[in-house]
């Protein structure tokens, strides 16, 4: 199997797993109705533990634009193969979607709420705030970067690290997830936001597509200074890259400032 179908196979992988965990915990006379923010964060945790079990050793199992943008930026990956690897990230989100999509058929339906039926397969806020909700993520996905050098530094059992990065997952889940939703990861939330908008769903509404570019700036710009941060203060080695990317941050966020509304919504 190639790097790109190794993406392909774990993003999906993880999608089959976070949203249908979404799935069973939102939509109407399902078992798992209300199952409640930790299972949610587990059975994220538990995806992403499967997917790196299953293509770690075929394409290092990125399964993350975000990670793939941030080891690019740190020299740790080629920026030549970040465009397939980010294609094949958001066709396994795609295809996973598609699946929970088939396997919760009859609950579509049954389920009134349309934004209960978009949580299924992309992320929202809590409180709509451009500004603070960029920041959630942003900093949702600096943690995840931080945390995965951290992992990879460590000496682990063989076959023990994937089991660490789902825990950091869940971890940031529980922590830092409740604001946003934490996508903290740009195919997860873009590709099942497409397949939501595709896909003949009863009674679905919007997509959401004004909320749809924070959780991919966000993560892209959190994970890539996490990477860098995290080059710059353990390696000693501040390069360029860093402040490319940190002056690229402030102005993004400058802008989100002052295009947020100065109230928070009640």
């Amino acid at each position: 199997m190639s790097p790109f179908w190794g993406e392909v196979l774990g993003t999906m992988i993880l999608i089959l797993f976070g949203a249908g965990v979404c799935a069973g915990a939102n939509l109407t006379k399902s078992y798992a109705k209300d199952a409640g923010w930790v299972v949610i964060t587990l059975a994220w945790g538990l995806g992403v533990t499967l997917g790196v079990f299953a293509v770690g050793n075929i394409s290092g199992a990125h399964l993350n634009p975000a990670v793939t943008v941030g080891l690019a930026w740190t020299g740790d990956f080629a920026w030549s193969d970040v465009p397939l690897y980010i294609l094949g990230q958001l066709i396994g989100a795609f295809i996973g979607a598609c699946i929970i999509f088939l396997q919760y058929l009859p609950h579509w339906r049954a389920t009134s709420d349309p934004g209960a039926k978009l949580g299924v397969f992309s992320t929202g806020p809590a409180i709509p705030h451009t500004f603070s909700n960029l920041l959630s993520e942003f900093i949702g996905t600096f943690v995840l970067l931080l945390g995965l050098q951290f992992i990879g530094a460590g000496e682990f059992t063989e076959g023990l690290n994937p089991i660490a990065v789902g825990l950091l997952i869940v971890a940031i889940g529980m922590a830092f997830g409740g604001t946003t939703g934490y996508a903290i990861n740009p195919a997860r939330d873009l590709g099942p936001r497409i397949a939501h908008a595709v896909l003949p769903i009863a009674g679905k509404g919007s997509s959401n597509w004004k909320y749809s570019w924070i959780p991919v700036v966000g993560p892209l710009l959190g994970g890539s200074l996490g990477a860098l941060f995290h080059k710059a203060a353990f390696n000693n080695s501040l390069t360029t890259e860093f402040w490319i990317v940190l002056v690229i941050s402030v102005l993004v966020f400058a802008i989100a400032y002052f295009v947020s509304p100065k109230r928070f919504a009640s």
